[in-house]
């Protein structure tokens, strides 16, 4: 028997025991859809959730010197205190839904104590204080960045010790959704003016500006193609981490929940490296971010959640996990039709 006919009967099996439960068929809709890829990816009748972990990789980017922000670049370091301290939105969402919470500073501009308080964990795994300036040059060298995706391989391991199965990605970095735009212009091949949008919420001036600095990037660097150099010349060092993170939990066979504009960025060139990749994937959510559907469209992918959100940090994984847990209890735990 082939693999991919081993693959198709256990799909066969899963989707009758959907179809079987005390309910008409199709009636959870997206539920069924999300327990079916669930039981795929642990290729399992009774899937389990352990240990859930969102990770938050921190990195300052040298083109906020361009004002391509809302905010100083200052803010990236003030919110990772934040994040130690409980006080964000994704530390909220964490302890409301169980995950457990670890912060990297893989390039923030200024140092921190290595501490644990509550819920989250700081680790400290630095390659630089902060991308450099794209505009004049790389933002990373290719050294920095493999170290910086080593970065996010590094921490998937761990947690993957710690016996967890499900992971999250979140980042902070002001002046990140600049990278991320580059990164999606130029691995989709769609104009820059669809990619861009307005961040933290610059004014129309701002959004104006930004969009002319970036196309002075892209121009710059129009014969970079090869995915680990645009991610590289083009990226953050915390969407690097993330890239590695993802492809060391596909790697695990994790669950993979994804986040917004920036982590979508992110698995952009985790999949151009990596393209089943995706099959671990859980999309959260569709960001408010202007470019962020049509980067779901070119991946072809569906999300669970559409609440205009446009933060960052992990917060639609976050908010996205429940449903997960329903899909699973469904599966697992609702009674068939044989049993009436």
């Amino acid at each position: 028997m082939t693999v991919a006919h081993e693959n198709n009967t256990f799909e066969s099996t899963i989707r009758q025991r959907i179809d079987n439960k005390t309910k008409p068929l199709g009636a959870l809709g997206r539920l069924e859809e999300l327990a079916l890829q669930i039981a795929l990816i642990q290729q399992s009748e009774t899937p389990v959730l352990t240990n859930p972990h969102l990770i938050i990789f921190a990195a300052d980017h040298g083109i906020a010197a361009e004002g391509v922000s809302a905010y100083p670049a200052g803010v990236t370091y003030g919110m990772v205190n934040n994040f130690m301290a409980g006080g964000a939105a994704i530390n909220v969402f964490c302890r409301q839904n169980g995950l457990k919470l670890l912060v990297c500073d893989v390039g923030v501009v200024g140092t921190f104590d290595a501490n644990t308080s509550g819920n989250e964990t700081l680790v400290k795994y630095k390659i630089r204080p902060g991308t450099r300036n794209m505009r004049h040059e790389p933002a990373m060298t290719l050294d920095e960045c493999a170290a910086a995706m080593d970065a996010g391989r590094t921490l998937v391991n761990g947690v993957c010790y710690r016996d967890c199965n499900i992971v999250g990605f979140g980042e902070m970095g002001i002046g990140n959704t600049s990278a991320a735009a580059l990164l999606m212009h130029r691995l989709t091949g769609l104009p820059l003016e669809q990619c861009v949008g307005r961040g933290t919420g610059v004014d129309d001036a701002g959004l104006a500006r930004k969009l002319a600095v970036l196309q002075d990037v892209a121009h710059k660097y129009t014969d970079v193609t090869d995915p680990m150099a645009v991610l590289a010349t083009m990226g953050g060092l915390e969407i690097a981490a993330i890239v590695g993170g993802m492809l060391q939990a596909a790697e695990n066979n994790l669950i993979i929940l994804v986040d917004g504009f920036i982590a979508t960025s992110a698995l952009l060139v985790a999949h151009a490296l990596n393209p089943d990749v995706l099959r671990n994937c859980i999309f959260c959510h569709q960001s408010d971010e202007a470019g962020h559907w049509l980067m779901l469209e070119f991946l072809h992918a569906r999300p669970l959640l559409n609440l205009n959100l446009r933060l960052g940090e992990g917060t639609g994984c976050a908010l996205a996990y429940p449903l997960v847990q329903a899909a699973v209890g469904m599966l697992t735990d609702m009674a068939t039709m044989d049993s009436l």
